[in-house]
């Protein structure tokens, strides 16, 4: 059965389990042992593969373990420790600010809170939900730019930005699988899905999906992937 022939709802419903069998453990690819531990990793994981990030972790982890660590660490001795990812500088400066306003606003603790989140600099909106899906297991998706890509691909949804995909995702997936969801799009971009040469021809939930069945398997209209300048200015900003 093709799925013009389904109800969307159920179209969206096999769809998800088939990626869920597909990928049964789903979690995040960033090494952390604390939620503090995850900010850290997340605000460095902007414009740098998760692979990257891990390498550097595993070393600044050994000696900043909270706030106040990476405080007494100051901009240059960060710096040291962060400089293989890029825009390194403003990383550093983002990590101690954010630092210094959990040591002053939270008790040194992350808040597992999405509007406290966003007051923390480096955190922008996807970063928040990264954080509070994965480190609090609060329902939260999302939206990069494999999951943009692949919701797209799928007619999960078509709206141009990423903030109003994260919407429309939220509106059609039950709130339980959000986490999930957003986990299992990533690996079926990064593995099946890809942005350059889909295998469509491998993919479980091809019957399902708009694009193949078109046989233009190509990135949606506004593909979410923004300028190199732009995307420059969004990690700065911690987006």
């Amino acid at each position: 059965m093709k799925k013009s022939a389904l109800p969307e709802q159920e179209r969206v419903r096999r769809i998800l389990d088939i990626l869920g069998r597909r990928y049964p453990h789903p979690k995040t690819l960033l090494h952390f042992n604390s939620p503090f531990q995850l900010l850290v990793a997340v605000i460095l994981s902007a414009q740098t593969t998760d692979a990257q990030v891990n390498r550097i972790t595993e070393r600044l982890f050994q000696v900043c373990r909270g706030p106040e660590d990476c405080l007494r660490l100051g901009q240059a001795g960060l710096e040291e420790y962060i400089q293989g990812c890029g825009l390194y500088h403003n990383k550093a400066r983002h990590i101690l600010a954010a630092c210094q306003k959990l040591l002053e606003d939270y008790g040194g603790q992350v808040p597992a809170d999405r509007q406290a989140l966003l007051s923390l600099p480096g955190v922008g909106k996807k970063s928040s939900a990264v954080i509070l899906a994965n480190a609090f297991g609060v329902p939260a998706l999302a939206v990069d730019t494999h999951v943009f890509r692949v919701s797209h691909r799928l007619g999960l949804a078509k709206a141009p930005t990423p903030e109003a995909t994260e919407r429309e995702l939220c509106q059609i997936i039950p709130q339980e699988r959000w986490a999930d969801a957003h986990h299992w799009l990533i690996y079926h971009g990064r593995n099946t899905c890809r942005a350059r040469n889909p295998e469509c021809g491998r993919c479980p939930v091809a019957e399902w999906c708009p694009a193949a069945e078109m046989g233009v398997p190509v990135p949606a209209a506004g593909s979410g992937k923004k300028s190199a300048a732009a995307s420059r200015r969004s990690a700065k900003r911690g987006e």
